[in-house]
């Protein structure tokens, strides 16, 4: 029987790449678009054919046109909140009219189902519990606004046109791959700080919490998008526990020893509090996380020590 044929956005990335791999592994055939901006030919799967090509080319519906996806995941994107504050027109023209360009080829060329890796610690604002799928949304930052913009496409394009999809609002992702530079958090940053023994900058008081995830767990999640074929709607993949940076701080020292940072003034366009209620993707997607913090920390320090960055 032919295998059918998935099309991953950014899977020379850092979730991508993992995500393609998976895939492979589960025995699709798999295409990669990405434009190497922020993802690395090292990443690539030789299995996967490639297109080196940004999600905003005109040339985009004639790929699809060519390869025919079955299944479509989006995970291309400018993922730096600081710079969506600083460049919000260019942030727009990835975040919301790449995606919109990513979903009517889509559209056109009759692909069952796309899987849109969304926000969710920058779309709820800042919280007091676990955000829930159903609760307000609270963009403070033009990446957050150019997210949602992305999820309200799906919405009206099914709604119109009948394309299937499923949103995965994603907690803030962490592990091997997670390069310091392109698409890196805090996570990434302070490993790859504390193995080179360089110093790490705390901006604001350190206070602020976000739930973290690590990729393995949310590569699953992915799967678990195409594996439910009759499931679709948004979801929350995240932890329901919140770690704040001198959390991290402590956690990296508790495995590595006394690493330097310093504390810096904080920056506009970021939520001090984010946490992430996973019910709904545990009782329809069968999804949980199974990677504790400390665990997925010391597999990150691990691969950081064998990189040559």
């Amino acid at each position: 029987m032919q295998k059918e044929k998935v099309l991953v956005t950014g899977g020379a990335g850092f979730i991508g790449s993992h995500l393609v791999d998976a895939l492979l592994d589960n025995g699709y055939q798999v295409i990669i678009i990405d434009n190497l901006i922020s993802g690395k030919k090292e990443y690539l799967n030789p299995q996967a054919k490639f297109y080196e090509i940004d999600i905003c080319s005109s040339k985009i519906p004639e790929i699809f046109g060519e390869e025919k996806p079955d299944y479509v995941f989006h995970l291309a994107a400018q993922v730096d909140v600081r710079k969506s504050v600083d460049d919000p027109i260019f942030d727009n023209k990835v975040n919301a009219q790449g995606s919109l360009n990513i979903f009517q080829s889509s559209v056109k060329n009759k692909v069952k189902k796309v899987i849109f890796a969304s926000t969710g610690g920058a779309l709820y604002g800042d919280v007091e519990k676990p955000a829930k799928e159903n609760d307000p949304v609270n963009p403070i930052s033009p990446y957050a606004i150019h997210k949602y913009a992305g999820e309200r496409y799906l919405a009206f394009l099914k709604e119109v046109y009948g394309l299937d999809y499923l949103v995965l609002r994603l907690a803030n992702i962490y592990g091997p791959r997670q390069y310091k530079g392109g698409e890196c958090g805090v996570v990434g940053i302070f490993t790859s700080n504390a193995v080179r023994q360089k110093q790490s900058f705390v901006f604001g008081n350190g206070a602020k919490t976000r739930d973290y995830l690590y990729v393995d767990d949310v590569v699953r999640g992915f799967l678990k998008s195409i594996e439910k074929r009759e499931v679709s709607g948004v979801f929350n993949l995240g932890t329901k526990k919140e770690i704040s940076v001198l959390d991290i701080i402590k956690n990296i020292e508790d495995i590595q020893g006394k690493i330097d940072y310093s504390f810096a003034k904080d920056k506009p366009g970021e939520v001090k509090r984010s946490i992430l209620d996973f019910t709904k993707a545990q009782k329809i997607l069968d999804w949980e996380p199974k990677i504790d913090f400390s665990k997925g920390l010391k597999k990150t320090l691990e691969w950081v020590k064998n990189r040559d960055f």
